[in-house]
């Protein structure tokens, strides 16, 4: 009876576990492809880019242009990971750009795999998420950032430790030396509880560690993933190294989330009168220190497949994609490229050769929103070789931006003076002996007319030297004939409707400058006074007149 009634719970238990992996596959399958509804907290997803040397790249894009550019809203589009560690990752790739051609080539052919073998997709996917939770953010840390060091005096810990157990010895012959023994407990006490917040500090992420390093384990055993980091299972034997004393920070993270008080509470004891916490703590963080290199290894390899299956599953949900052509050649052709953050984007198609290009119209109507597409997809481009667009070519770049400028207001710096500074840098990196590509909105729009003109003409020639590509935005119609050498004219228009008074438009990009300006024509068929209407066309022909 009792055999039949434990093979029919063995049986029930069985049944469940079946039940639970085939609901976590079948999320698995769904979510392929699909955006991530999870909050985004960029504070700890910047931590490992922040941190990171990455002196060795080719570049680091700046706070300025991911701003501009809008990278962080870019991220939580293209993020399909699962684990925290990929998240980290994957930020720091989109962020820094390196040249490595032999890990782009294996890299597409493990992203191939994915996309075809469902179920080694599913199963890397299912191991994976177990690196989801918060803690493992702080991974990062052990590797990165300084740790905490022992106090002068903590050989009295060695001491007291050793002097508890001794004195609970011989409390079993000599009565004395149990209250010696209570003596000593109060000071180990006094101790343990000071410790507390130098293990809080690693309490979440050591454990994490121990996660971190079974997953590599268990990703190496594919001889295709293996190839990503050929000598990852040095490094993962060497942090295995570590691992029996991490274990007691694993069971120190379990026990913090049970509820099982009472047992916390003897465990509490045990660890009160040998010291254990601060013995085991700076013990393993002296190890921990000296394998920082091979941490951080196997934190990269993780990572780098865990945003393989991200960019799969990206790939998977696109409705068109392309690979880009990387070339020595000093143009840039894009054919029907999109923006991927806006919805329903129009595509266009540009090629940008022998001149850089200055683009007109009208606000609204597309110029910087097509600018930002060409700057975006270049960085996926360069980063994660995943273009938003039927073709794309360029060669190598370096991207710089002037878009998105605002007063300064701590630093007590103005707009203009803000966009004075940044147009200082771009000018700097002009000289450089990399090729850049250079992205303008509205150039000295914080100062008067003539000034403007005449500082954005010597400005924007200059950029283009050196072999750099510029893309410009302008309402400045004078620039269009002073730059005819350098740029080629390209504009975007909008149509206006008297009838149903409303303006239109079809972001399409459209060859030479813009002739009709409809500024003053806007106000008109939303009802502004004639008597304004009329001053303003006799002033704009007068003005015409002026600067003509």
């Amino acid at each position: 009876m009792i055999t039949y009634v434990l093979f029919q719970l063995q049986k029930h238990y069985a049944q469940i576990t079946t039940s639970k992996k085939q609901r976590i596959e079948k999320r698995l399958k769904a979510s392929f492809g699909t955006i991530k509804e999870d909050d985004f907290d960029f504070n700890l997803i910047e931590k490992y880019f922040r941190n990171k040397d990455n002196s060795k790249a080719y570049q680091v894009l700046s706070d300025r242009t991911c701003n501009d550019l809008d990278i962080d809203d870019l991220f939580a589009f293209i993020d399909r990971t699962h684990s925290k560690v990929g998240q980290q990752y994957l930020y720091h790739k989109l962020r820094t750009i390196t040249i490595n051609k032999e890990q782009t080539e294996l890299d597409e052919i493990i992203i191939d795999e994915l996309l075809k073998n469902e179920s080694l997709r599913i199963s890397l996917q299912k191991q994976i998420k177990k690196l989801n939770k918060r803690d493992a953010f702080n991974i990062g840390m052990l590797f990165q950032e300084a740790h905490i060091l022992p106090p002068k005096w903590f050989f009295m810990v060695k001491i007291l430790s050793f002097a508890s157990i001794l004195s609970g010895i011989l409390s079993f012959f000599e009565p004395f030396f149990f209250i010696i023994s209570i003596g000593i407990f109060c000071v180990n006490f006094v101790v343990h509880f000071w410790n507390k917040k130098n293990l809080f500090q690693y309490v979440s992420s050591i454990p994490q560690l121990i996660n971190l390093n079974d997953l590599a384990a268990y990703l190496s055993s594919n001889s295709l993933l293996k190839k990503i980091n050929p000598n990852v299972l040095t490094s993962i034997k060497l942090v295995n190294t570590i691992k029996n004393r991490s274990l007691f920070f694993k069971f120190e993270a379990t026990l913090q989330s049970d509820t099982a008080m009472l047992f916390w509470l003897l465990f509490e004891i045990f660890k009160v009168l040998f010291l254990l916490e601060p013995l085991l703590l700076f013990g393993i963080l002296k190890r921990v220190d000296t394998k920082r290199t091979e941490i951080e290894a196997v934190f990269s390899f993780v990572g780098h497949v865990d945003m393989l299956l991200s960019i799969a599953s990206l790939r998977s949900g696109l409705d068109s994609y392309c690979l880009p052509t990387i070339h020595d050649a000093n143009h840039i052709t894009a054919t029907e490229i999109k923006h991927p953050l806006i919805f329903n984007c129009k595509a266009n198609s540009v090629t940008i050769a022998k001149k850089s290009v200055l683009l007109t119209g009208s606000n609204m109507s597309g110029k910087t929103s097509f600018i930002r597409a060409i700057g975006v997809n270049i960085i996926t481009g360069l980063t994660i070789n995943t273009c938003f667009a039927e073709s794309l070519s360029f060669p190598v770049l370096t991207i710089f931006s002037a878009i998105r400028i605002s007063d300064d207001l701590l630093n007590d710096k103005s707009y203009y003076f803000q966009e004075v500074l940044t147009i200082k840098e771009m000018i700097s990196e002009s000289y450089s002996n990399k090729r850049s590509l250079f992205l303008l909105d509205e150039l000295f729009k914080g100062t008067n007319t003539v000034e403007r003109i005449s500082a954005g003409k010597a400005i924007l020639s200059t950029l283009t030297k050196n072999n750099n590509i510029v893309l410009v935005s302008t309402h400045d119609i004078e620039l269009t004939d002073m730059l005819l050498n350098e740029y080629e004219l390209y504009h975007f228009s909008e149509t206006l409707s008297d009838t149903t008074k409303s303006v239109g438009f079809d972001y399409k990009l459209k060859t030479g400058k813009l002739k009709n300006r409809n500024a003053i024509k806007i106000l008109e068929i939303n009802d502004y006074p004639k008597e304004i209407i009329n001053e303003a066309i006799a002033i704009s022909k007068t003005l015409d007149e002026t600067y003509v």
